[in-house]
């Protein structure tokens, strides 16, 4: 990587278990800062060459400070205030990606890392290599397709864990969790029809409070709002990559009024169904349309800037 700045924000497909938001890579100079900040989402950082400092809160908000070089890295957790910067004498050079959904969090639970310990460090280096190989890999090819790119997130996800886990047998499994995967097979087998967080609680037998509670403890997210993101993610698909009205797709992810699917799809993309639909739509939709009317539907292009 010979460019001193590298940075790339990617579109508004929604990967429920696990997504990238943003990915870059930077050489930065002596006593570069970026902070202090509070992030939605996981970010990591693998430092290349030379050393920096990262300051962030733990649980109890008290500050830590991590001395962090060459082939370490540290996460960034939701919520947490941080502030990082590069060495004086031997300013670092990293790369980072941002990434977040219900995988996450799980599978970070099998790692050393969380607030109160930030700073990465690999107890096998091979595992480590795989690691900053395909985050090379989704820096240098952030303009290829979505799908392609959360392949190689998961196989950099599974080599960051592993490479810094010892391995843990555990042979019990909490019913809380199955009650969790219960839930969310439910909701993908019958989210175009009336799904409700009491019928999935009579379903699986346990009082509506408590699965609301351990599911917001697993997922960061109350049922019902998993339940609209989920079908807001369906339509997102079926905008892209069909000519389907949105009052046909509305019905098709649960909702029977077009208007209330509306100011749900906007609540989670800040846009509206049909402002969404002209700026992500596939080609081969794009060009249907445009055989079928005789117009070339508009799109609008976002260029990515340096945060």
């Amino acid at each position: 990587m010979s460019d001193k700045l590298i940075f790339s924000i990617f579109p508004n497909d929604n990967f429920i278990d696990l997504g990238i938001y943003q990915c870059g890579f930077e050489k930065c100079i002596a006593g570069h800062i970026f902070g202090p900040a509070v992030r939605n989402n996981y970010l990591f950082h693998y430092v290349i060459r030379g050393k920096g400092t990262l300051m962030a809160n733990d649980t109890k908000g008290i500050t830590q400070n991590y001395e962090i070089t060459a082939g370490q890295g540290f996460m960034l957790f939701p919520g947490q205030m941080t502030t990082y910067f590069a060495s004086q004498d031997d300013p670092w050079e990293y790369m980072w990606i941002e990434f977040g959904g219900l995988r996450a969090k799980e599978g970070l639970v099998n790692t050393p890392l969380n607030v109160n310990a930030c700073q990465y460090r690999c107890i096998y280096p091979e595992i480590r290599d795989v690691m900053v190989s395909e985050m090379r890999y989704i820096v240098d090819h952030s303009k290829e397709s979505s799908l392609s790119l959360i392949g190689h997130l998961y196989l950099f996800f599974d080599a960051l864990i592993r490479s810094c886990s010892i391995a843990k047998v555990n042979n019990h499994k909490k019913m809380s969790d199955y009650y969790i995967k219960e839930a969310i097979h439910y909701i993908e087998q019958n989210y175009e029809g009336d799904v409700s967080v009491e019928t999935i609680a009579d379903i699986l037998g346990i009082n509506r409070t408590y699965f609301g509670k351990i599911f917001r403890k697993s997922t960061g997210k109350t049922p019902q709002q998993f339940i609209i993101e989920y079908r807001m993610t369906k339509a997102s698909v079926l905008l892209k990559t069909t000519r389907l009205t949105i009052s046909e797709i509305s019905q098709m992810v649960g909702y029977e009024n077009p208007f209330h699917f509306s100011r749900a799809f906007k609540q989670i993309y800040s846009i509206s169904p049909k402002q969404w639909r002209q700026q992500n739509q596939t080609p081969s939709s794009s060009l249907l349309m445009e055989e079928e009317t005789g117009t070339t539907p508009p799109f609008t292009s976002l260029e990515s800037k340096q945060q």
